[in-house]
């Protein structure tokens, strides 16, 4: 593995398990310093740290979650104040209920864009505040921005999909500051909160242009991609890997 990413200094929210934990590990074998968030399950958390650790960088987690605007900028500034400084930014942590329409809570809608939406703005104007000429944030989407085959969807895709502006839009900001912004938009992926072995897993499934779950090695491959300095010329963009969901 080249350490294009040697002496980087990472933030991923979300970052204890699933593609979070993936991603973490994949730009601390890069050779990127780290700090994850997690909202619970502190055990978890502190493993993935561990896994960064034993690849030879420095890693901490912090507790925030990301619907507490407070704490979304603290963790950005410890950050900062740990590992000396921030170059890349993950906005990873995201939340999905999935109901009806007739039988949506409002408290899970604020929720929603909180987390989905509010947190990635705020997280990246904490960040850009400490971020040099070669900055680099990556937004972890979905597909769903793009294609809603299910019903109770509706909400999770509005967060996704105002993902694709906001990129748009504080790509022309950051632009003249050499820092870049895109999302990556995974398909369905195996974790433990979407498991490929379940029945709606199946139905995705049948959906596919590559009749399979990816997996979070396979996200973390192109969030490192955007993250390292090949990806130089790429800003604003919306990068589907969904195996062929969207096709």
């Amino acid at each position: 593995m080249n350490l294009r990413l040697q002496n980087k200094c990472a933030l991923i929210t979300g970052g204890s398990r699933g593609i979070g934990a993936a991603i973490v590990k994949r730009l601390a074998r890069e050779g990127a310093h780290i700090a994850l968030t997690y909202v619970s399950k502190p055990a978890q958390a502190n493993e993935t740290v561990k896994a960064a650790q034993e690849l030879g960088v420095k890693a901490l987690a912090i507790q925030a979650d990301s619907a507490d605007a407070e704490a979304v900028v603290a963790a950005v500034e410890r950050t900062v104040a740990e590992l000396g400084g921030i170059d890349i930014l993950v906005n990873n942590a995201g939340i999905a209920v999935i109901a009806p329409i007739d039988d949506y809570r409002l408290e899970d809608l604020d929720r929603t864009l909180a987390v989905n939406v509010r947190a990635v703005f705020i997280a990246t104007q904490a960040a850009v505040k400490h971020m040099q000429a070669g900055g680099r944030i990556i937004n972890v989407g979905s597909c769903n921005a793009e294609r809603i085959p299910f019903t109770g969807g509706g909400v999770y895709a509005m967060s996704k999909a105002a993902l694709v502006g906001l990129v748009k839009g504080l790509a022309r900001d950051l632009g003249p500051r050499g820092i870049t912004l895109n999302n990556v938009q995974p398909g369905p992926v195996d974790t433990d909160l979407n498991p490929a072995t379940s029945d709606f897993a199946k139905t995705l499934v049948q959906q596919m242009a590559l009749p399979r779950y990816g997996s979070g090695n396979e996200i973390a491959s192109l969030v490192a991609y955007l993250a390292s300095p090949e990806a130089g010329y790429v800003t604003g963009a919306s990068l589907s890997i969904d195996g062929g969901f969207t096709a």
